[in-house]
């Protein structure tokens, strides 16, 4: 895949030429993009922080997660998922798929290489890539060069810690949902969940099914659908009604479903937005719950819903109704953010919030080679779609700049300086 590699071995730096695209994830998106470039032929480097693929999956999720949507909105290109896996594969199914994937395709990520910093070099029209490894005892640094950059980290690459006066100073357990996996550990503990979003909702679900005493907390209005509409997705229905009909008229018929499913979610102190659940996921990439049966929990009391936080207190939090509750644990499902302005130097096509400043279905490509997948805030299926459309793009850029000029090592080594 490399045309040269050149190593200080004194100090653990080496700098690499590789002739296609260097892809930065090793997750969903960028295993799509990696398979359809392997199937052309095309040379890649996929580059990953972690030492496995899917690190959000493997390591930063709860056990008890199943895919939102169903199967076939869910599957990478080229290869389905096996046709025993049930409609909502779990967690574990998931991460054997990919796996599964990964060896057929015989992707192999350069893994524990964390992106310290990515800049195009103007003169040279090149991507250079810095990374250091995350292994040993010995600090080991690589300098990337490449012509076109693949950004597939994702959106929730790290978890959003909110500042809430007192938190820091509070007893008990703090964590953030990504670092949460079973509620086995807190049966008849008190538990205070920051956030009513599908983790919120579904970390609830499961703290309360392992009975333990949840608090979830909503501050903000959030749309609460069924998972299933007259026994088909909600999801499918919504893209099958969209076909025909505008946005808002489809709003108002799952708005009605939900109403007659599971009743006025305001009267348990859920408030529904104003926008339509669909209008609100395009505008501002608020994801609408599917409910899976924290409603219900809700309903009999086992989880209760309370207000915005004002304050922590030693073992107590007081609300923005006045009212104080004793708790031992807090568990943050506060959301997720995408880390790209950490190490990305660009400006023109990443916005500050790292992500694409053109919206879907237009943000999947840059200037001078940039490339970004899976930043479309509609999840997997989202992502193949830009994969897809990514791996093409790269294909015939690469094979015409091969045909132009079948070696340009040549040329680039002048511009090539190691660190």
């Amino acid at each position: 895949m490399f045309s040269f590699s050149e190593r200080n071995s004194s100090f653990g730096r080496r700098c690499v030429w590789v002739n296609g695209p260097v892809i930065v994830g090793a997750g969903p998106s960028g295993l799509a993009i990696s398979a359809s470039l392997k199937a052309q032929g095309i040379p890649f480097v996929v580059i990953e922080r972690s030492d496995c693929i899917a690190s959000l999956w493997q390591k930063r999720t709860y056990d008890r997660l199943k895919l939102h949507l169903p199967k076939k909105f869910c599957q990478l290109p080229k290869i389905p998922f096996p046709d025993d896996y049930p409609e909502y594969p779990t967690k574990k199914q998931f991460v054997s798929y990919l796996e599964n994937y990964a060896k057929h395709f015989d992707i192999k990520p350069e893994f524990n290489e964390c992106v310290q910093s990515a800049k195009y070099d103007e003169p040279c029209k090149l991507w250079r890539i810095k990374t250091v490894s995350t292994t040993g005892s010995i600090r080991s640094e690589t300098e990337y060069i490449c012509q076109m950059l693949v950004v597939a980290t994702g959106e929730n690459a790290e978890g959003v810690i909110p500042e809430i006066e007192g938190l820091k100073d509070f007893p008990g357990e703090v964590i953030h949902a990504k670092d949460y996996k079973s509620g086995a550990k807190y049966t008849g503990k008190k538990v205070l969940v920051v956030g009513c979003g599908n983790s919120g909702m579904e970390v609830s679900l499961d703290l309360s099914n392992h009975n333990a005493k949840p608090s979830m907390v909503v501050r903000s209005s959030v749309h609460v659908l069924p998972r299933e509409i007259l026994g088909k997705s909600t999801f499918d229905l919504a893209m099958m009604l969209m076909k025909w009909l505008p946005v808002w008229i489809v709003d108002k018929i799952l708005l009605i479903f939900a109403w007659f499913l599971i009743g006025n979610i305001e009267r348990y102190g859920i408030k529904r937005p104003s926008l339509g659940p669909l209008t609100l996921k395009n505008n501002h990439g608020k994801t609408p719950v599917l409910d899976i049966g924290t409603l219900e929990k809700i309903r009999s009391g086992d989880i209760s819903v309370v207000p915005g936080i004002k304050r922590f207190a030693g073992k107590t939090v007081e609300l923005v109704n006045g009212v104080i509750l004793t708790i031992d644990s807090v568990i943050l499902a506060t959301g997720y953010f995408s880390n790209v302005p950490f190490w990305l130097h660009e400006k023109e096509f990443f916005a500050e919030n790292g992500f694409p400043k053109t919206p879907f279905p237009n943000s999947w490509k840059g200037k001078g080679g940039l490339y970004a997948s899976g930043f479309t805030r509609r999840g997997l299926a989202g992502a193949t779609a830009d994969a897809m459309k990514i791996s093409r793009d790269i294909s015939k850029e690469w094979k015409k700049e091969w045909n132009q000029k079948k070696q340009k090592v040549p040329t680039h080594r002048r511009c090539i300086s190691t660190f």
